[in-house]
């Protein structure tokens, strides 16, 4: 009786580590959904706020009366309860949920949000990478752990993620953006006031016009500016790193730049 106890048990076993290996090997990719779902959700207000836990969004301004929303979504689990995804609007707020639990269990979600123009959008998402492309009004972007990339804005931009990387390009907008251990990248912009950081991590700034103030830190990483033609107050500081300063400096100036860093090098160029 014991010898047919064990020997099923390392049968359920066997089938489960098979079920496991077979789940892990594939990889859910909500990419996979053909059949991607649609809901439009009535907006209150001139703002909206997206609440999302675990799923990467792409948020752009349409010509629609309504929040549009298209969501593809893949999952498996191994002895769990079904995957599920929920989406719902309540007064200028999405919440966007991810249920996928089990022995094993593999999900994805995307979505992509159409909002009507002249709008201006909060963005909270606990795990998932997060784009957003050619907004006139203010963005506020936060990401627990997942890379934002943000293009073609010309409002107010402020952007944090606690694990992974920043990329701004193309925008004009007052600019702030930091990363808790990523890269920090900022290029084509044309913003009077640029703030970047990064606790681990390099920053990369070009600007296209004359800023009134740039401040670019970092706690382990190298830090590069560059600038237009002009005179600037610069401050530079390096604990382990080479510091290069190349762009003219006059300490009346009411351009203002800083750039500190604990362990990287430090330079404030010229723009080509």
């Amino acid at each position: 009786m014991a010898r047919t106890v064990r020997a099923r048990a390392v049968a359920v076993a066997g089938v489960v580590a098979v079920l496991m290996g077979s789940v892990a090997a594939c990889g859910a990719d909500a990419s996979d959904d053909s059949a991607p779902e649609q809901r439009s959700f009535a907006l209150q207000g001139r703002t909206l706020t997206v609440d999302s836990d675990d799923s990467a969004l792409e948020l752009v301004p349409a010509d629609v009366d309504e929040v549009k929303v298209t969501r593809w979504f893949e999952g498996r689990v191994v002895l769990g309860g079904d995957p599920e995804v929920s989406w719902e609007m309540a007064d200028d707020r999405l919440e966007l949920r991810l249920r996928c639990s089990g022995l094993v269990a593999d999900c994805a979600a995307r979505h992509r949000i159409e909002v009507p123009r002249g709008v201006a959008v909060t963005v909270r998402d606990g795990d998932g990478s997060v784009t957003a492309k050619g907004f006139e009004e203010a963005l506020n972007i936060r990401t627990g752990d997942g890379s934002v990339r943000v293009s073609d804005s010309s409002g107010p931009l402020e952007v944090r993620t606690g694990d992974g990387s920043v990329r701004v390009s193309d925008s004009s907008g007052s600019l702030e953006m930091h990363s808790g251990d990523g890269s920090v990248r900022a290029e084509g912009i044309e913003a009077r006031s640029v703030r970047a950081s990064t606790e681990d991590g390099s920053v990369r700034i070009e600007l296209g016009v004359v800023p009134d103030v740039v401040e670019a830190r970092s706690g382990d990483g190298s830090i590069d500016v560059g600038l237009p033609r002009d005179t600037y107050r610069v401050t530079t500081e390096s604990a382990d790193g080479s510091v290069d300063v190349s762009v003219p400096r006059d300490e009346s100036s009411d351009h203002v730049v800083t750039a500190r860093t604990q362990d990287g090098s430090v330079r404030v160029r010229t723009a080509n």
